[in-house]
């Protein structure tokens, strides 16, 4: 009987601490990455600042100081705003 509960008790601690707050950034990151709009200033995955001149579909347009690039919307990490508040 005291397995069960202690497993129970470590299954709900587990959820609360990992798997809760992992659901709930990636619906933070999934809003952002729908709410993108043009002047938006953006950070890729691969750590590229751009700002946004075109959204498509699932594509965005921005301009980086050397060029134009076209990227998928999946490859968008935050807005380096975000990053300041994470220091």
């Amino acid at each position: 009987m005291e397995q069960g509960v202690m497993l129970v008790l470590i299954i709900v601690v587990f959820y609360f601490f990992m798997i809760r707050p992992q659901m709930k950034k990636q619906k933070e990151l999934k809003k952002f990455r729908e709410n993108l709009a043009v002047g938006n200033k953006i950070v890729t995955i691969g750590g590229i600042h751009g700002k946004i001149l075109a959204v498509d579909e699932s594509t965005i347009l921005i301009a980086t100081e050397s060029g134009k690039l076209r990227l998928d919307k999946a490859a968008i990490s935050n807005a380096p705003e975000d990053q300041l508040g994470q220091k």
